[in-house]
């Protein structure tokens, strides 16, 4: 939520230290006036030259200037102190806090092993974070649970659906009596398939459990381009590539699932016949970039901004005999999100559909 920019906790503590100890030094005055001053003679009175040299007894106006500029300094002595003590102090009681907010913004990207740990006697501070660290330990339990059910389901799945297919393709190579329907179980089991391991995919990038090591952008989309090649040339679609060498730094495997989802997503989307596909790579400041583009029908931001969402088939794009599982862009916003880069979906001017990648360069 946006805010509008204010003061500090801190800064407001010290404003009130400052000022609670600017009250007690103004007490003070007025105590000493009340109790002192205003009992000495406001008249100059004769004493006894033995007692006093100069004769004269001092009187309420001469201690009043002489007094004044000494209590104003000592006001200002007390006001520096107050901001100045203030604020160190503000800042030592809210450290704890400080390590809250460090530990919740760690949280939010996805890193629940992380704990407060609070050192020091309980305090609300200290309850605070404690009950912090309780949330975490349990969100983690959960959210673990979850991944290794989408795990296990996955590969729970993949043996009987192997089977199945195992099966199709010995009633079709007998010739059974009904060969559409053998066909068409066949697409609805490569289907499955194919959902099983977009599944698994997604559950891996997601937990972010793979080393990070230097990937040719470049060469990773020559790689997937190649394995794809065949499928354009069914759909006659021309496939270009371009750009530079693109260092970046990340999961080989994770990364070619990317581009290839990409590639394949670009090629079954396109034109029915004379579409383009352009794969283009370049190298920023800090980070390496992959562009995808391909032709098609005009779509609407509202469409786009829907696409990498889990089981979205981009309704309204260009009608295909290909079935998608809708994660294909949903698997790839994932891997970009576990390697820590941006994901930009943007409708190209003259139809179709342009996808910029950035993922961190490789140092």
């Amino acid at each position: 939520m946006d805010r509008k920019p204010g003061l500090s906790v801190r800064l407001k503590l010290t404003l009130s230290y400052a000022g609670f100890l600017m009250l007690a030094g103004a007490l003070l005055l007025a105590a000493v006036w009340v109790f002192l001053l205003r009992y000495v003679p406001d008249r100059a009175m004769l004493v006894n030259p033995i007692d006093r040299p100069d004769g004269v007894f001092p009187i309420r106006s001469e201690l009043l200037r002489v007094f004044a500029p000494r209590a104003a300094a000592v006001m200002g002595v007390l006001l520096v102190f107050g901001l100045v003590g203030g604020w160190i102090l503000a800042g030592r009681m809210l450290a704890p806090l400080d390590r809250i907010t460090d530990a919740t913004r760690i949280a939010a990207t996805g890193a629940l092993g992380h704990r407060i740990r609070l050192p020091g006697g309980r305090d609300e501070f200290r309850e605070l974070a404690d009950a912090f660290d309780g949330m975490l330990e349990q969100l983690e339990a959960l959210v673990a649970q979850q991944r290794r059910f989408a795990a296990n389901a996955s590969h729970e799945l993949r043996t009987p659906l192997a089977i199945t297919q195992t099966l199709l393709d010995v009633a079709e190579k007998e010739g059974g009596r009904d060969d559409d329907l053998v066909e068409r179980l066949r697409l609805v089991n490569d289907r499955a398939i194919h959902l099983t391991e977009a599944l698994l995919t997604l559950s891996r990038a997601d937990q972010r459990a793979f080393v990070s090591e230097p990937v040719d952008l470049s060469l990773v989309a020559e790689e997937a381009i190649e394995t794809l090649l065949p499928l354009a040339e069914r759909r006659g679609v021309s496939v270009e590539t371009a750009g530079d060498v693109a260092p970046a730094a990340g999961s080989h495997p994770l990364l070619l699932q990317m581009t290839t989802n990409l590639v394949h997503n670009a090629i079954v989307h396109n034109l029915p016949e004379g579409g383009e596909v352009r794969v283009t790579t370049q190298v920023g400041p800090e980070d390496a970039i992959l562009t995808v583009e391909n032709t098609g029908p005009r779509l609407s931001p509202a469409l786009v901004s829907t696409l990498a969402e889990p089981f979205q088939r981009g309704t309204g794009r260009v009608r295909t005999d290909h079935v998608g599982v809708g994660l294909g862009l949903a698997i790839v916003r994932s891997i970009v999100q576990a390697h820590e880069g941006s994901l930009a979906l943007v409708p190209r001017d003259d139809g179709g559909l342009r996808v910029a990648v950035r993922v961190p360069a490789s140092r």
